[in-house]
């Protein structure tokens, strides 16, 4: 099994197979999050099932951000061990006539998702975990004997200055994924009659799910 890891195909095969794994979260968490939008009491009731439910909680929470950190770490080992051939590739040709702007850029908009997904932590991850397991309440209500996970997320979206930091991060997003999900099928060998759908579903997944994160923080911070 190291062995895989010990070559540049395999690496490339791991990379992309954390990435299927996290633009499959990615789309549930967009799921869940849009209902907020249209059922305060629909959004409550999903994410007091996420946020009680022992498989998700105990088993595909650990398993995501484990996911998250390999995805990071080995993208930042594929950089590093690409960099001297991109260097002596670019010596002899044009770069920017090789290869896109994003493809050319991963690191950075990896790094702008990575310092996102800190906040991202900081605003909703590490409260839920302090109140849940260090206060021990795991009934999800307020002082007032309603649900607060609704009440909670338009409370994050009142200040401007995070919902701005929000809105670049999903442009971020989306730039990564313009590139990153194409590439993640490359690595797999996905490369036949259905490479051009492919690319047009990867067009519209990269750009879909960023503006309507956008959408959702937009709509709470004007709505209330």
């Amino acid at each position: 099994m190291s062995g895989i890891f010990h070559s540049s195909i395999g690496r490339k095969f791991a990379m992309a197979l954390s990435a299927f794994f996290l633009m499959i979260f990615l789309l549930l968490h967009f799921s869940v999050n849009l209902v907020s939008v249209f059922s305060e009491d629909a959004f409550n009731q999903a994410s007091h099932f996420m946020g009680t439910n022992p498989l998700v909680q105990f088993l595909m929470q650990p398993i995501l951000i484990l996911g998250v950190i390999f995805h990071f770490v080995m993208g930042f080992v594929l950089e590093l061990r690409n960099k001297n051939a991109r260097s002596i590739s670019y010596a002899k040709n044009n770069g920017g006539a090789n290869s896109t702007w994003m493809s050319r850029n991963m690191i950075y908009s990896g790094l702008a998702i990575l310092a996102f997904l800190v906040l991202h932590f900081i605003d909703f991850w590490l409260p839920e975990i302090n109140t849940k397991f260090i206060q021990g309440d795991i009934s999800g209500l307020n002082i007032d004997g309603n649900f607060r996970y609704y009440e909670e997320l338009v409370h994050k979206f009142e200040n401007p200055l995070r919902v701005g930091a929000y809105v670049i991060a999903f442009v971020f997003l989306c730039l990564h994924l313009l590139h990153g999900f194409m590439s993640a099928f490359q690595s797999v060998g996905a490369n036949n009659k259905y490479t051009k759908a492919l690319q047009g579903f990867g067009k519209a997944y990269a750009i879909i799910l960023p503006v309507g994160f956008i959408f959702i923080a937009l709509f709470h911070h004007f709505s209330h």
